[in-house]
């Protein structure tokens, strides 16, 4: 691919690079040296990269401007990451509140639901940041933090690190019906996380967490953690806790909890940080659309998949709700004959659709007496995902209301029929581990988790210091103008929105981890 305009996202960052300076790769992809690599640390280098389909609006309207002007400016950064300073509280949040007081009555002052987290989680925002504990509390402490992201159609991308604290955060929010949902997430999750991840660790100085025989968290979720089997695709049962229908697994070779290591409670708090900060993101946003639905009545049919990738030293934690994958590439114990190495390919997410019959099954349970719970092969025949944030129409009766004509969903007898309870997964990263690819579903629409496991380590193998998230998508390109009987110059040609009709939009970013070197050079052979 010779012209720079054909990715909309291209970005890199390598760990514990020169101390000064930058360094261009091949691909043109920049990378921005970080700090000497914290011996926590897990991963070594990532790159992203993302390619548009569909056609929308270069910028978002939502909350009256104010994610667009305020906040997502300050979080594009498609060619590189670049030091920012990051504030001892929700300092977006805190300006996302306070500037829509007068119109909405506080932003994250929605209404409770039955599904909604205790009451001690539905404070305000701007309440919250003033007598939250700093930042430097929680395990997301850093007062600086490296940054990338972008925007390529619907799909948002973000990565947030601290090489010198040893955590790396990165969500992919692919966005359907309109990029505002995913605008929104990119503008506002990765601080909502960091402040739950002080709260929790803030409760639990206060021995508000307790891990007595059932490791609840201040009644406010209970795990169940326990092995997970897999196969090579990397399909594998997952233990769902007792009370929350809470999709968690551990991978490894060990139990997650030990003898009640004190890693365990950690790890649980960092789960449930997760999912509280997912909660309100949700609870914020339906607030929203709520408020703005006489202006703009699309918004309640907006919705976006949400992955979020979160390594915190030897610990790798997954939440997702859609049909987004992340896929782990790790070499077996094992080796053959010929003392070559088995290199498998792990999927570490469900996924949330009615093509997957577990999924398919609990919608349907969950409505008895809905006989059109799925039409079409859709929910309520007009989503294929069975979770995702947003898409309030599906969720509450008085947001499909907002619709008219064809728009409107006809038998809304008991909603919510798209749930927002997300699969959360934590992985012990060992020496065996090689890189985790991280996509939203259009990669997948073209390739299988083994077929990119195998392309990105072929290419690193080939080309240690290049871009493989840029590679996988050059695939992908040849790979949509082949079965449309196109070049790839003619396919990327074409105009956004009617190139839809050949690939959905892409983000792709990929891991590498281990703290040594970028790639291993021993002899592999992929497992199938």
């Amino acid at each position: 691919m010779n012209s720079e305009g054909d990715f909309n996202v291209s970005f890199g960052y390598q760990c514990n690079g020169h101390e000064s300076g930058s360094c261009e790769v091949p691909n043109k992809c920049v990378i921005v040296p970080g700090l000497q690599l914290h011996k926590t640390s897990s991963f070594s280098c990532l790159s992203g990269a993302a390619l548009s389909a569909n056609a929308t609006l270069a910028n978002t309207n939502i909350c009256n401007g104010l994610i667009a002007a305020e906040i997502l400016p300050s979080l594009d950064s498609p060619t590189s990451f670049r030091r920012v300073p990051s504030s001892p509280s929700c300092s977006r949040l805190d300006i996302l509140s306070s500037s829509l007081q007068s119109s909405m009555s506080n932003l994250s002052c929605s209404p409770s639901s039955p599904s909604d987290p205790p009451e001690n989680d539905s404070y305000m925002l701007k309440s919250m940041s003033q007598s939250a504990p700093s930042r430097s509390e929680g395990f997301l402490n850093a007062m600086e933090v490296q940054m990338a992201g972008g925007a390529a159609g619907e799909d948002r991308v973000q990565a947030v690190c601290s090489e010198e604290h040893g955590w790396l955060f990165c969500g992919i929010y692919d966005g359907f019906n309109g990029r505002d949902a995913a605008d929104f997430l990119a503008g506002t999750l990765y601080e909502t996380v960091s402040y739950y991840s002080n709260l929790v660790e803030w409760e639990s100085k206060s021995d508000a967490i307790r891990a007595p025989d059932g490791l609840d968290l201040d009644g406010s979720l209970q795990y169940i953690l326990e092995d997970s089997s897999t196969s090579p695709e990397g399909n594998f049962h997952s233990s769902k806790s007792s009370n929350k229908d809470l999709s968690v697994k551990s991978f490894g070779n060990e139990s997650l909890c030990p003898k009640m290591e004190i890693s365990c409670s950690h790890r649980q708090a960092v789960l449930d940080s997760l999912q509280r900060a997912l909660i309100q993101a949700e609870n914020d946003y339906l607030h929203m659309v709520e408020q703005e639905m006489e202006e703009r009545p699309d918004l309640v049919s907006v919705g976006s998949c949400v992955l979020v990738v979160l390594i915190h030293g030897n610990d790798l934690y997954t939440l997702n709700l859609g049909d987004s994958r992340a896929v782990l590439a790790s070499y077996d114990e094992r080796n053959d004959l010929s003392g070559n190495k088995w290199l498998k390919a792990i999927q570490l997410t469900d996924s949330h659709t009615v093509d997957n019959e577990t999924e398919r099954t609990r919608v349907i349970s969950e409505h008895p007496d809905d006989p059109a719970t799925i039409v079409a092969g859709k929910v309520k025949g007009k989503l294929k995902v069975t979770r995702a944030f947003g898409v309030g129409y599906l969720k509450k009766e008085k947001l499909n209301d907002a619709l008219m004509g064809i728009l409107r969903v006809r038998n809304l007898i008991s909603p919510p029929y798209i749930s927002t309870q997300p699969s959360l997964n934590v992985h012990k990263i060992t020496k065996n581990d090689h890189f985790v690819i991280v996509a939203s579903d259009g990669l997948f629409d073209f390739l299988g988790n083994v077929e990119a496991v195998e392309l990105v380590h072929s290419y690193v193998l080939s080309n240690p210091s290049g871009d493989p998230a840029k590679f996988l998508l050059e695939h992908l390109v040849e790979r949509a103008a082949e079965s449309a009987g196109f070049s790839m110059e003619e396919l990327m040609s074409i105009p956004a929105g009617m190139k839809r009709k050949y690939h959905d939009d892409v983000t792709v970013i990929v891991i590498m981890l281990g703290t040594n070197q970028r790639t291993s050079r021993a002899s592999t052979c992929l497992q199938v």
